[in-house]
């Protein structure tokens, strides 16, 4: 896998939405925010375009993301937002171009459309990173966040380091193992929704991180349960758990008719004795962790370690 050249101080980064529209409100603030990190910032027409609930057309949101790695002054290309829309741009993309011209690309969530493909078509590291309209601007965001994120974009060569938990929160063990692979993944939903398509993400040998915000835990088992039937599950080296924010039940006032979180991992997950991490701090959450996607990693789950390694 390429590592993308590393951001500086002076760089000039393009912001773009690949996915949802942004806040009008929320605009200003994320370009001042990646301003006060030292780099330039070109902000596309999709940060301001609407197109329903999407950041312009298809065609506006592809154009502009072909456009950022095609344009030689752009250093970097970071994602305002998530939302909903990028799987819809990939059969848009020019990937041979985008394999020619990697560069660092940041973002989560909806982005994991974008991860996965760039990971597997262009063969270049990605990063699962917070994201400057909806993390970098809230009061609460705070210094192991900044500073994961920024270790991340401007250390791209660096090796042997360590995916570590803020002080005071544990990483836990669902299944005991080591394991050594590619790390992959993101977003539940949008790992799910690659299956059956030609951008479909590919497990065999390689550590999968999954994520998810705002769904049931009746649709993270079925999400699951689609991973599982679709033989993706049997194929992978580990599995990295992070933050389920929001996922709870339905009926909160009926806790019997819902499985815990917990349950459903060690029934879906847990019969393929895979080794699991859970409890990751990294996701729809503060603090949060930021990934490199498509580095290689290793896990150990006697001591809760996950390392980047060479």
């Amino acid at each position: 896998m390429i590592r993308p050249k590393a951001l500086k101080k002076g760089d000039t980064i393009g912001l773009i939405s690949a996915s949802g529209a942004t806040p009008p409100e929320k605009f200003l603030p994320a370009v001042k925010s990646i301003e006060k990190l030292g780099f330039k910032v070109v902000a596309g027409e999709t940060c301001s375009a609407r197109h329903g609930y999407l950041a312009g057309s298809d065609e506006l949101r592809a154009s502009e993301v072909n456009q950022m790695f095609r344009d030689p002054t752009i250093d970097g290309i970071f994602c305002i937002r998530g939302g909903y829309g990028a799987t819809k741009i990939l059969p848009l993309l020019d990937f041979d171009m985008i394999k020619a011209n990697p560069k660092v690309f940041a973002g989560y969530s909806d982005v994991t459309a974008l991860h996965i493909a760039f990971n597997q078509r262009c063969g270049f590291v990605t990063y699962h990173t917070p994201m400057p309209s909806t993390e970098f601007i809230r009061p609460e965001m705070d210094p192991y966040t900044w500073n994961f994120f920024i270790e991340s974009v401007t250390a791209t060569e660096r090796t042997d380091y360590c995916l570590e938990n803020p002080p005071g929160r544990t990483m836990t063990t669902l299944v005991a193992g080591k394991a050594t692979g590619q790390l992959i993944g993101g977003n539940l939903t949008l790992v799910t929704a690659s299956l059956g398509t030609s951008y479909e993400i590919d497990t065999k040998g390689k550590i999968l991180f999954l994520e998810e915000v705002d769904e049931s835990e009746h649709r993270v088992d079925r999400m699951l349960t689609q991973l599982k039937l679709a033989g993706k599950l049997d194929e992978v080296a580990g599995i990295l758990l992070g933050a389920w924010t929001n996922c709870s039940p339905e009926k909160p006032k009926y806790p019997e008719h819902s499985l815990s979180l917990q349950t459903i991992f060690q029934e879906i997950l847990g019969p393929f004795n895979k080794p699991i991490i859970k409890d990751i701090t990294c996701g729809h959450i503060l603090p949060t962790m930021s990934l490199p996607l498509g580095r290689t990693i290793t896990m150990d789950t006697e001591n809760q370690m996950i390392k980047v390694i060479e």
